[in-house]
């Protein structure tokens, strides 16, 4: 499980095809300290498994399957991704929960700036309109935001100026794709209403 809280932005140093995908190697120094190979890490929202970690960078798969619901297969060498470690049993919670399942991938539709901070307006996929609701929770590229208002077929988020400098939502323009997860919270509800009036 993640929190949405990015601990690092990483960046990509190499991309590789191989049979049924593609391999990014990540450089972080920062995530890679007691990262061991088999573990969970969030790469822009996608809950990944490094299977390799040497000098500062890690290694994850990327198959087909992921490449299909992700805007990971966009990636190239020096893009910058944002970097979240599993929360031990231990951590303390912030954000709110995030499974690392990206549920589509939406469009940043416009950018404002507003003072120093910005907001986003992006158009979300219509399976997932349903489970977005203002003042709740979504995450975008890993980044667990507040919903400031709904905008017919997408949302907007606000952006303060923290925000922007430690995770790579300050590179985000129009047009832009971004990895969506909804509240799991929504959906559980929407499951349990759908099976008690059956």
């Amino acid at each position: 499980m993640f929190t949405g809280i990015v601990e690092a932005v990483g960046v990509i140093t190499e991309v590789a095809d191989f049979d049924g995908g593609t391999r990014l190697v990540i450089e972080s120094p920062e995530v890679t300290d007691g990262l061991e190979v088999g573990d969970s890490i969030a790469v822009q929202g996608a809950c990944l498994t490094a299977t390799d970690i040497a000098d500062g960078r890690f290694t994850i798969g990327l198959v087909s399957e992921t490449l299909r619901r992700t805007s990971l297969g966009r990636f190239t060498p020096s893009d910058r991704v944002n970097l979240e470690r599993a929360m031990p049993a231990s951590g303390r919670f912030d954000g709110h929960i995030v499974q690392g399942h990206v549920d589509g991938v939406g469009t940043v539709r416009q950018v404002m700036f507003e003072g120093e901070g910005r907001r986003l307006t992006i158009e979300c996929p219509s399976d997932l309109v349903r489970y977005v609701v203002e003042k709740g929770s979504i995450t975008v590229d890993g980044v667990s935001l507040t919903v400031a208002s709904l905008d017919g077929d997408g949302f907007d988020v606000a952006l303060i100026p923290h925000t922007l400098a430690v995770t790579t939502m300050g590179a985000l323009e129009s047009s832009s794709r971004v990895n969506l997860e909804v509240d799991i919270l929504a959906k559980y509800v929407e499951r349990l209403m759908t099976e008690t009036h059956r």
